[in-house]
């Protein structure tokens, strides 16, 4: 099959395309400012907000399945309205489309979400996933909409960076002990997407890891996993700042998890266990 991965050059999308190679599968994928370094994808510069160039892109991949794996942040032209026009143009195509979304289109005030709770987003940001959910849905009902939390990987994610940085001191910061999430090892998410992607799925799903920590939690995992001082890594509360945003998440991926053979690990699991 062939597959195209929206937003490739990015730490999910570098881990889509080299899963969907290794599986045999024919890839494509988009950048929006530069392209990644991979040889295992044929690269197009796309802009979500861009019509025609949405379409010239679907229109010259010919993928039978479109994994979007794209941020635009709180851009809502790219968000919100983007991710709808992709949509759009992957029914057009018949391409079967998988969309990750977050679990950042959730408040926390339930703390618990299965795939049965309606988004109820406190951000810019949650607002444009928010959206783009229900509109990518409307346009395209047999897609899938896969929720996710904080992605960790082998030392190259976001998170992971931050983690070091604060443990040599060359960075300033604390890691927040009230803010929880369900962290998922990258690997673990992309084949799960994958693997969504090349079933007859359709709708909300949620693959997030098998069990809630706070951010220092994780830190304190990734710090004794790559050997640092777990002691210098300063802690705060999210609740005594003034960044915006849920405290409490917890995806339930439990009824997804149950359709995969992928399994989607917990922090301590994957953490100290190689993908």
């Amino acid at each position: 099959m062939r597959v195209l991965v929206i937003g490739g050059s990015g730490f999910l999308g570098t881990e889509l395309i080299r899963q969907a190679a290794m599986a045999g599968h024919t890839t494509a994928a988009t950048y929006a400012t530069r392209p990644g370094t991979t040889s295992h994808a044929a690269w197009y510069q796309l802009d979500l907000r861009d019509p025609a160039r949405v379409e010239a892109v679907m229109a010259e991949v010919g993928a039978d399945i479109v994994v979007n794996a794209s941020s635009g942040n709180a851009d809502w032209a790219v968000t919100a309205q983007g991710f709808v026009r992709l949509a759009m143009a992957a029914a057009k195509h018949g391409s079967r489309l998988v969309h990750v979304s977050s679990d950042a289109v959730f408040s926390g005030a339930r703390v618990h979400y299965d795939e049965s709770c309606l988004p109820d987003p406190v951000t810019p940001y949650g607002a444009a996933k928010a959206a783009a959910e229900t509109g990518i849905l409307l346009v395209h009902p047999q897609a899938v909409v896969a929720r996710t939390s904080l992605i960790i990987g082998d030392g190259d994610s976001v998170h992971e960076r931050v983690v070091h940085e604060l443990a040599a001191g060359t960075r300033e910061g604390v890691l927040f002990t009230d803010d929880i999430r369900c962290p998922v090892h990258v690997a673990d998410l992309a084949a799960a997407l994958l693997e969504l992607a090349c079933s007859d799925a359709a709708g909300v799903h949620h693959l997030a890891g098998s069990e809630h920590v706070s951010r220092h939690e994780l830190g304190i995992l990734i710090a004794r996993r790559d050997g640092l001082d777990a002691s210098r890594l300063p802690t705060g509360l999210r609740a005594h700042s003034t960044l915006p945003g849920a405290l409490d998440v917890r995806l339930d991926s439990r009824a997804t998890q149950r359709k995969l053979h992928t399994p989607l690990r917990g922090a301590h699991h994957f953490c100290t266990t190689p993908a």
